[in-house]
């Protein structure tokens, strides 16, 4: 497919003019950031695992009744998807305390959370996508009542999904990232799951070691980072070699080339 007009480029993706109207295709590059782009590196084939993982996750949410912008995937690192109107919030999902919320309050890494908390962030890299209440969001307009009552339904859904599936492959999910945006018909527009679900918007830690299999290997520093973001796509069945899938990854020699 010949490559179109250029819509957007963001930190870890590019958009492009889909082939039809409503339709955008998205491409993922091999770019990684972190802390609101302060620091900037490459993962090495990320963007291929990235749109291999996020089609996967993305069609079997769409089995299970979540609507989301996925068509089908064109290439090794394109996807078609719906063009939306993406709303300017980040749905943070949260069942396990890390990052930023053991920062703020405190609360030692790897604590169980009494119950699963979804927090929101204003998406602004320039204010730091600060952490915001639903009254903000109603206030400035950014989304709804009604939106906001289906996004908080449908993230929670894609929780409940999601830790099963990686359950299932021993991998413990942390927290992750969503975004949401409208689509239109005439003068009535409905809440759909947007953007992608993968190791970079994911904590993911395998049940066994600990081991941290997603960003954050970047983040920390910790190296890895390629093999981590294989390791899961090779858990969920979409990379195959010689090992078999109950081998525990281990990273020990990344910790050792550290001193961590």
């Amino acid at each position: 497919m010949s490559r179109r007009r250029q819509i957007y480029e963001g930190k870890a993706k590019i958009l492009y003019e889909g082939p039809e109207p409503g339709t955008l295709i998205q491409y993922f590059k091999d770019d990684a950031t972190a802390f609101n782009a302060q620091k900037k590196g490459t993962i090495q084939g990320k963007g291929v695992i990235n749109n291999r993982i996020s089609e996967y996750v993305f069609t079997r949410l769409n089995h299970i009744g979540v609507p989301n912008h996925f068509i089908r995937r064109l290439n090794m690192r394109e996807q078609l998807v719906r063009q939306v109107e993406i709303i300017p919030i980040e749905v943070v999902v949260r069942n396990v305390a890390a990052g930023s919320i053991s920062k703020r309050l405190g609360i030692p890494e790897g604590d169980m959370l009494p119950h699963t908390l979804i927090e929101y962030c204003y998406k602004d890299d320039a204010l730091g996508d600060p952490l915001v209440a639903e009254e903000h969001i109603r206030c400035f307009g950014w989304a709804g009542h009604d939106e906001m009552q289906d996004i908080a339904d449908m993230a929670i859904r894609v929780n409940d999904f999601l830790c099963g599936m990686f359950a299932a492959i021993n991998i413990r999910l942390i927290d992750f990232k969503l975004e949401f945006g409208r689509i239109w018909d005439g003068d009535f527009s409905r809440v759909i799951l947007a953007d992608e679900i993968s190791p970079d918007g994911c904590r993911l830690w395998d049940m066994v070691t600990g081991e941290k299999l997603d960003k954050d290997r970047f983040r920390r520093d910790l190296g890895g980072e390629e093999e981590a973001y294989q390791e899961v796509a090779r858990r969920l069945g979409l990379l195959q070699d010689d090992n078999g899938p109950s081998e525990v990854f281990d990273l020990s020699k990344h910790r050792k080339l550290r001193g961590k």
